[in-house]
């Protein structure tokens, strides 16, 4: 499976230092893994984290899922020892903490070479340079960081991220500019189905490919969120039937339940059925 064609729906964090979470991660229905370094581990644990990480992903057992590896950053005293450390892994992505600007990503890139490269988004900084960002050659994903954001913004957090909306469309303006991954921040309230429904409802409608996600009773409401429904499959459908036989007649629009279709329907309703069938093949291979 293509980069571009992996779908992103829900993407899980497990701490790097907890030999249990690794395993069961194994089994989750989840799109992709951010096996975390850094947040999520103890100071006194760095070490051993990413030793006994580096251990479990070349064992293998993780399936069709992305294997995205959340490093320290490179002002720490542990970063440059775990990018090294995933230097000819079985990896799909490391994740850059707190990315600035496009020269952040360069003194990882010269570090590890051939691993695409995904950053968070997390800082008002990042937030101003985001293009910058997304265009380096080897940035492939972007994760909003929305914890962190909120924080450096001294924002309230409110239900409907109104004091976010600026940032996320910054990245996602920048993601889609460059043609690369964009998830969504985490909802932390993790008991709150409700909440995490509403959010990635919110996430999906403006653009985003999955959300972030921090304990596994989420990841079902984050898949069923961010695919395509069945009515929007029969749609695309539809539409792409029209416009063929349209094109058949010397036309260059058809009418689908009303409305016009044109050209630029048709290539959404292409990625629409790409998607579904990525995500097919996805869980197929569980």
């Amino acid at each position: 499976m293509t980069a571009q064609a992996r779908p992103y729906r829900s993407v899980l964090y497990i701490p790097g230092s907890k030999e249990r979470a690794l395993e069961k991660a194994k089994t989750l229905p989840v799109d992709a893994i951010i096996f975390d370094l850094e947040d999520a581990v103890a100071i006194e644990e760095k070490v051993n984290a990413r030793t006994l990480l580096a251990e479990t992903l070349a064992a293998g057992g993780f399936g069709p899922r992305a294997k995205i590896v959340r490093v320290n950053g490179l002002d720490s005293e542990w970063g440059r020892d775990d990018v090294l450390a995933f230097v000819g892994a079985e990896i799909d992505a490391i994740l850059i903490p707190k990315v600035g600007s496009a020269a952040d990503v360069q003194a990882v890139a010269e570090l590890i070479p051939d691993v695409p490269l995904w950053a968070m988004m997390e800082t008002p900084i990042g937030m101003i340079n985001a293009h910058q960002i997304a265009a380096h050659p080897r940035m492939a994903g972007f994760v909003m960081g929305t914890n962190d954001l909120g924080k450096e913004l001294k924002c309230r957090f409110r239900a409907d991220r109104l004091p976010m909306l600026t940032s996320l469309q910054l990245c996602l303006l920048a993601a889609r500019a460059e043609g690369i991954v964009a998830v969504d921040g985490v909802y932390n309230a993790f008991k709150d189905d409700d909440g995490l429904q509403a959010e990635c409802d919110q996430g999906r409608d403006m653009g985003f490919d999955g959300k972030t996600l921090i304990h596994p009773a989420q990841v079902a409401i984050a898949n069923a969120a961010f695919a395509p429904t069945e009515a929007e499959i029969d749609l695309a459908r539809r539409q792409i039937a029209a416009f063929e036989e349209a094109e058949k007649a010397g036309l260059g629009v058809a009418v689908v339940d009303g409305k016009i279709v044109e050209n630029l329907h048709i290539v959404t309703a292409k990625e629409t059925l790409a998607k579904a069938a990525a995500i097919a093949v996805l869980e197929g291979g569980e």
